[in-house]
């Protein structure tokens, strides 16, 4: 599991938008949230998404971009966006393999059956490419909130 303090893995993805995106897109400029949920349109997911929406201006002040990041494809990514008006760039790691180097891919027990999926996940990184917060198995309701309130204590 990633730690604060860490060089957060470099990244190259595409967003909702087939536009490839990339860690170093923001080096020097902006903050990054990086957030890994399960799934678009779900439940959790669509209460994260809506929360880290209604809060994008006072990201944007804070000078920070907020990304969201699951297994689901580019189109299913713009359906999300359109169907829920969401202010936040998706990207679609249809590979998996951002799940595997933010170390979000782990084994879930749900009903008493073990399966792998993304562990709800976030990580503030800063202008420089640190990580300065990693945080696993979050809870949706409230947490963008709580992002917020981390990043105008930094």
């Amino acid at each position: 599991m990633l730690k604060a303090q860490q060089a957060a893995p470099d990244f190259t993805s595409i967003n909702e938008n087939n536009e490839s995106i990339s860690l170093s897109d923001f080096t020097g400029s902006k903050n990054i949230v990086l957030y890994f949920y399960p799934k678009d349109d779900t439940p959790g997911c669509t209460i994260e998404a809506n929360q880290f929406t209604a809060l994008a201006n006072e990201f944007d002040a804070l000078d920070t971009v907020v990304i969201g990041i699951s297994k689901d494809d580019c189109a299913s990514h713009q359906a999300f966006i359109d169907k829920y008006m969401l202010k936040v760039m998706l990207l679609a790691d249809t590979s998996g393999e951002l799940c595997e180097a933010y170390g979000v891919w782990q084994e879930k027990e749900k009903n008493g059956e073990k399966k792998m999926g993304i562990v709800r996940s976030t990580f503030i990184i800063d202008k420089q490419g640190k990580i300065i917060d990693a945080e696993y198995g979050v809870t949706a309701d409230g947490h963008a909130q709580a992002v917020l309130d981390k990043l105008k204590q930094i």
